[in-house]
Order: structure tokens, then C-alpha cells, then sequence
């Protein structure tokens, strides 16, 4: 029986001579996904932003950008300009910023450069929203042809409540909450409440279309 299986070296010769990815294609790409991606300088001048970036800073909750400078509360400002200076050297860190109205945002500052000591630039990788706010659970709902309501019923539990829970929030009957989770189960194909959610969460981090606002 043959099998396709190639050492690591065959599996590298594949892409020789494969043209790189035309110009701008790279952020069209970024901008597809739910996660937040920004390029700054150690200095914390904002380079560049994914679309999903641009709308978290053009909410101004947590961090946010004023003449071309990434802007935190002030209780978070030496915490930003230390882990910016770390990503200069080579380090990474990882940040949980609290805005004023007790918004809260976790930040990777991973430095750019392969095997650098020193990088000029910054990558900002912003933590994900939760399924409920991104077109993920729209795409899986759509593909299970999941109804309105059941589509609601499972971004609640998403967010880890209950059916009991559930039944309060909607003003809806417990049984009536059960029945479309046996229909959510049937038409994916599910175990359960658990596995449903797990696989809502593991989907692809497709961003959902955002009207970003303006960076300043």
C-alpha cells in the first residue's frame, strides 16, 4: 500500500519557486479575521491595524490611538511603554488592560523578526471577542439552518449559561429552551450542550463586517 507521506525536506520543495503573495493581499487576509492585529513601533507609534484592530480602537474603551500614538488609561501606561520596550529587545509580553468604564482587553506584544535581538516594529495581537459578537455562530447557524430562535438560544449558551438561565433571559418556558436544544443537537449533529459550544467556539475566526471609526 503506497501512502503520499514525504520527508520534511520533499514537503519544503513543494513551495520552490511559488511566487509570493501579491501585494496587499497579506492584510486582506488579516482583515478577515475576528482577532485583532496591529503593527506598532517600540516607541508605540500604530503602523498598521487589521480591520478588526481599527474597530476595537476606534471604540476608545480600552486603547485607542490620539496623533498616531497608541493611548491606554493612565494606569496602564507604564505597563504598555514596558512591554513595548521589551518587544524592542526580543521579549514577549502579555498585557490586561482596564478601561475607564471597566472594559477590560488582554494584549500579546510579540516582536517581529526572526531571531532578532533588537525589531523596530511590534506585533499587537488583540484577544478575541466572544462567539456571540462575531459572524462565527452566524456562519455555523446558516450552515445547520438553524431558525431565529435557536440561533439565539445557542449564542446564550455560548456565553456559558444555562438553560434554566436561558429560559429567564428569553422570558420562555425551561422546556421550551430544551426543545430547540434537541433540535440544535439534532441538526448538528451533537451530543449536547457541551460538544455544541465547543465546536461553535472552534470554528474559524471569521470577522464579522465592522463600520470602523476613525482613528485620531
Amino acid at each position: 500500500m503506497q501512502t503520499n507521506l514525504q520527508t520534511p525536506g520533499a514537503r519544503a520543495s513543494v513551495f520552490e519557486g511559488r511566487p509570493p503573495l501579491a501585494a496587499g493581499m497579506g492584510d486582506l487576509v488579516l482583515d478577515e479575521l475576528a482577532y485583532g492585529v496591529a503593527v506598532a513601533t517600540p516607541a508605540g507609534e500604530l503602523v498598521h491595524a487589521n480591520q478588526a484592530a481599527r474597530h476595537e480602537l476606534g471604540r476608545r474603551r480600552v486603547l485607542w490611538v490620539r496623533h498616531g500614538l497608541l493611548q491606554v488609561q493612565p494606569a496602564d501606561t507604564k505597563a504598555l511603554a514596558d512591554g513595548l520596550g521589551k518587544a524592542a529587545t526580543g521579549k514577549r509580553s502579555l498585557l490586561h488592560l482596564l478601561g475607564e468604564a471597566g472594559d477590560k482587553l488582554a494584549l500579546a506584544l510579540v516582536p517581529l523578526g526572526r531571531g532578532e535581538p533588537t525589531s523596530s516594529h511590534v506585533a499587537l495581537l488583540f484577544s478575541r471577542p466572544s462567539v456571540c459578537e462575531s459572524l462565527m455562530l452566524c456562519f455555523f447557524a446558516r450552515s445547520h439552518a438553524l431558525t431565529a430562535a435557536e440561533e439565539t438560544v445557542l449564542g446564550i449558551l455560548c456565553q456559558g449559561y444555562s438553560a434554566p438561565e436561558v429560559a429567564r433571559q428569553l422570558e420562555v418556558a425551561v422546556s421550551t429552551v430544551r426543545s430547540h436544544v434537541r433540535s440544535l443537537c439534532a441538526k448538528t449533529r451533537s451530543s449536547g450542550v457541551r460538544e455544541l459550544v465547543s465546536r461553535v467556539a472552534m470554528l474559524p475566526p471569521v470577522a464579522p463586517a465592522l463600520r470602523c471609526d476613525p482613528l485620531h
